[in-house]
């Protein structure tokens, strides 16, 4: 269950998820994108969503975010960080970016649903290795950084393509496989090496991510 709200965003009353994107109602959520400099280079983080998921499936997308159940304040979402990233972490560490309100539709399991949420955005620095993330596997089929720069020009449409490290569960009996350059053939995460492209994250305004990405590299 969700609270909704009103065009000026006061509460509304309370209604399912289905229902809040069946009928476009307004909604909460919060974003966390990680930053890393233990390189030497700012490097932002970002997650591939499994195939699986209703919306979106095997885009890439904020590095940990979800939408606030009713009677929760953003504090209460930043739980999102733990469960899909196995990263620990205090409200207090979470540097504040103000918040993103965005209207989106699609088709997800064969229904159209529309998508009107109020984001609040966070960064927090993170120099965990990759490989040592606990990734959810239900939503989460891999975790990736670039350099903030080459994002920047990706969004910016001065390259068509960048490179970008990363770490996806291998090749196991449970059908979960790999989409990149293996090293080894262990269960669990391995290494890989991904060349993505803009149209490779979730579709958002034109600008939102070039606008994201500077001052994410202003913060590092």
């Amino acid at each position: 269950m969700f609270d909704v709200y009103d065009e000026n965003w006061q509460p509304a009353g309370i209604a399912s998820r289905e229902d809040t994107h069946r009928l476009g109602l307004r909604h909460r959520a919060f974003h966390c994108w990680l930053i890393n400099c233990s390189s030497g280079q700012p490097n932002v983080r970002f997650q591939k969503r499994q195939i699986g998921k209703d919306t979106y499936p095997d885009y890439l997308d904020i590095t940990a975010a979800g939408h606030l159940t009713a009677g929760e304040e953003v504090y209460d979402a930043m739980r999102e960080i733990e469960e899909e990233l196995g990263i620990s972490a205090i409200f207090d560490e979470l540097i504040p970016l103000g918040w993103h309100e965005k209207r989106a539709t699609g088709i997800a399991g064969g229904k159209p649903f529309i998508d009107h949420e109020r984001s609040d955005v966070f960064a927090l620095h993170c120099d965990l290795p990759l490989l040592q993330h606990r990734l959810q596997r239900e939503e989460v089929s891999g975790i990736y950084e670039a350099p903030l720069e080459d994002l920047i020009r990706l969004f910016e449409d001065k390259v068509d393509i960048i490179e970008a490290s990363g770490a996806e569960w291998g090749n196991d009996a449970s059908g979960f496989k790999a989409s990149g350059t293996i090293a080894g053939t262990t269960t669990g995460l391995v290494p890989v090496r991904l060349k993505i492209q803009a149209k490779d994250f979730i579709p958002r305004e034109q600008d939102y991510y070039a606008e994201l990405f500077r001052r994410l590299l202003e913060l590092a």
